[in-house]
């Protein structure tokens, strides 16, 4: 065991100095970075009403034409449709100025249409992205920073989901030989689409990427959705949006840092692996650290307000909110680095892998949870296999999760460790955690005896209220705890850690736990 983790620490140190984050080091910025090109020289009007996007994407080919440069948002509200990024060009917001996302339904004009891209294995939003406020496509050195603001007002948070069947993996057989165009225009849901935007701010491929130092509200879909892109840094954004936060899909080399991120009704930071690119591509060497994720009212955190009257999320669990591993999982995750996080009023961390990728290497460290309304942590490899025929069932091994302190977390959830019979999660290490549940579980709790839902969408809620009130483990193999601390706010009628085929596992201070044959 010591000898796995000192090679993931390794190359988690060998990654941080690959992308040049020692001592708070910057990405190179984008080339040419001096040349100043102001967008109201270009017929921006900043007046909200105008549309802005015709002059800003002309500001931007000038700055492309003349090898690079800086384009400049002055204060104001610049209404837009889609704005193209392209390679070494970086989009500096000023201080008041806000970009502004266009309705369709409202304004004249709409956003660029998406690509004859195939969604076979994941939804519309994953798998296209010219539809968005703000776009690029194998974009290099380029950037766009603050301090001014997106603002996603005309974006939706819909689209239609993928059209893959489980049953067989593959189109129907009316579709089959159609292309996806073809395909598109027989779905009514896939054709409203049409002229709409759904992200803020959307990277396919590309390299050397930065968002630094603004804010985002109301942002579709996807605040921003980076797939296949490497050598992405975002650092010190504050994001508080209707879904998806910060979607990291695919990526090489990818850090992000100090950033503020709410979302009650998705995912706030996510890393992905889906066949969005058209191959099952892993997600590599990826840090996110010193980031606060939380799941308060829609708007409430950007406005320093912080409500928390929403009760559920649109899964009909409580608020969402959290750092997580999946759900789209085809290509697996490989040398992942979470550190120095908070949680607050929203789900915890959750590792899943359920595509048939490998999850390896992957690192948890130093994170303090509050008001936590699922699982605090939660690991589930399971066998829905969304992917191309001879998509297998993935694998979860060498995690180290330590020194994680949460308290106020909905006692139906503890942390949960859920593999497959027959494939279980191996080498899993808890070190120096501390967890306070909320209470209350019945002796009807306690008897219960979750069914294996292996094809399940995986959340904590998925196995029902739990029989142990504090760790549940089904099918692991090499679990190490060392040092697990469980208090209850009241009477709890379920053991405090149940173990249910878990061969190999290794307890050190631990007062309280208790196996199952």
């Amino acid at each position: 065991m010591r000898r796995r983790k000192r090679a993931s620490e390794a190359a988690l140190t060998r990654r941080d100095l690959s992308l040049g984050l020692v001592a708070g080091a910057l990405l190179p910025f984008p080339a040419r970075a001096g040349q100043l090109f102001d967008v109201r020289a270009f017929g921006a009007k900043g007046d909200g009403r105008t549309i802005d996007s015709g002059a800003i994407n002309a500001a931007i080919a000038a700055a492309a034409r003349a090898g690079g440069g800086a384009v400049l948002i002055p204060p104001g509200r610049y209404l837009c449709f889609s704005i193209e990024l392209k390679s070494r060009v970086t989009i500096q917001l000023a201080k008041g100025a806000v970009i502004e996302a266009a309705d369709p339904a409202r304004h004249a004009g709409q956003y660029d249409l998406p690509e004859d891209a195939d969604q076979l294995y994941q939804d519309f939003g994953h798998s296209h992205w010219r539809n968005s406020l703000i776009w690029g496509e194998e974009v290099e050195d380029a950037a766009i920073v603050g301090p001014g603001l997106i603002h996603g007002l005309g974006l939706t948070r819909d689209g239609p989901g993928a059209r893959w069947k489980a049953q067989t993996g593959e189109r129907p057989l009316s579709m089959q030989g159609m292309t996806d165009a073809q395909i598109a225009a027989l779905e009514p849901a896939a054709t409203a689409m049409r002229g709409k935007g759904n992200k803020a701010i959307a990277f396919r491929n590309g390299r050397n990427i930065r968002l630094a130092g603004f804010s985002m509200l109301k942002c579709g879909h996807f605040a921003i959705l980076a797939t296949g892109t490497r050598d992405l840094t975002i650092r010190d954004l504050t994001i508080d949006t209707e879904r998806d936060g910060i979607d990291l899909d695919c990526v090489q080399d990818a850090l992000v840092d100090n950033c503020h991120v709410n979302t009650p009704n998705d995912d706030a930071i996510v890393v992905k692996a889906s066949y969005a690119l058209g191959r099952a591509i892993a997600a590599e060497r990826v840090t996110i650290r010193r980031c606060a994720v939380s799941g308060y009212d829609l708007g409430t955190m950007l406005d320093g307000s912080r409500r928390m009257t929403q009760e559920l999320a649109p899964d009909r669990d409580r608020v969402t909110g959290r750092i997580k591993l999946g759900t789209e999982s085809n290509g697996g995750y490989r040398d992942i680095l979470i550190e120095d996080c908070s949680f607050t009023h929203c789900r915890g961390l959750a590792l899943e892998t359920v595509d048939g990728g490998v999850m390896e290497h992957v690192v948890a460290r130093r994170l303090t949870m509050r008001d936590i309304t699922t699982a605090p942590i939660f690991l589930r490899l399971g066998d829905r296999r969304r992917g191309p025929p001879g998509t297998g069932i993935g694998a979860i091994r060498d995690v180290t999760i330590s020194d994680v302190e949460a308290i106020g977390i909905d006692h139906r959830y503890p942390a949960a460790i859920a593999g497959l019979a027959g494939h279980p999660i191996e080498n899993v290490r808890l070190a120096n955690i501390r967890l306070t549940y909320d209470g209350g579980g019945t002796g009807a709790d306690a008897a219960r005896r979750p069914e294996e839902h292996p094809g399940a969408y995986p959340e904590p809620s998925m196995f029902g209220p739990l029989p142990a009130w504090g760790l549940w483990v089904r099918h692991a193999r090499g679990l190490t705890i060392d040092g697990l601390q469980l208090a209850v706010s009241a009477p709890d009628a379920r053991p405090p850690i149940l173990l249910d085929d878990a061969p190999n596992s290794t307890i050190f201070r631990t007062p309280f736990w208790r196996g199952r044959d």
